[in-house]
């Protein structure tokens, strides 16, 4: 999944920003970006618009951290809601689990992972209240890539 690359905006009008500072960081987001810019249902979208700050739990310290993206959608019922999407693998939105042939320092590394992520999507949910958004983190399996 590690891919990046500059996106090209086809429907400027949706598009809330710089559309010549848009950047994916992997296919996914890529093909999310994608489907903000030709869903008519996606009135307005924002890659990486708000620096949203979180306390790490590994080093207790006030860190940013950028949603990666920002939508106003028209939902089934016609109404129109405002959304934060992270897009993540759904491996790391599940706590690590120790396997025999999985090493010692690769689990570390995926509870740590798993750690910061909890504490960015908590202040994310946090901020997303309080501004009038919902919060939701999109896998694999809801863009319809999961085997």
């Amino acid at each position: 999944m590690a891919y990046k690359g500059k996106y090209t905006v086809k429907n400027l009008e949706k598009y809330v920003g710089d559309p010549n500072k848009i950047t994916y960081r992997s296919l996914w987001e890529r093909q999310f970006m994608q489907r903000c810019d030709l869903d008519q249902r996606i009135l307005q979208w924002k890659s990486e618009g708000f620096a949203i700050p979180y306390r790490s739990p590994l080093d207790n310290k006030t860190h940013r951290y950028f949603v990666d993206f920002f939508i106003q959608i028209v939902n089934g019922d016609g109404e129109i809601e405002k959304l934060a999407i992270e897009i993540k693998p759904f491996s790391q939105t599940q706590p690590p689990q120790k396997t025999g042939n999985k090493s010692k320092m690769k689990f570390l590394s995926e509870i740590k992972t798993y750690e910061i992520n909890k504490a960015k999507w908590t202040a994310a949910n946090q901020w997303a209240i309080i501004n009038g958004f919902k919060f939701i983190i999109i896998t694999e399996n809801e863009l319809g890539l999961s085997k």
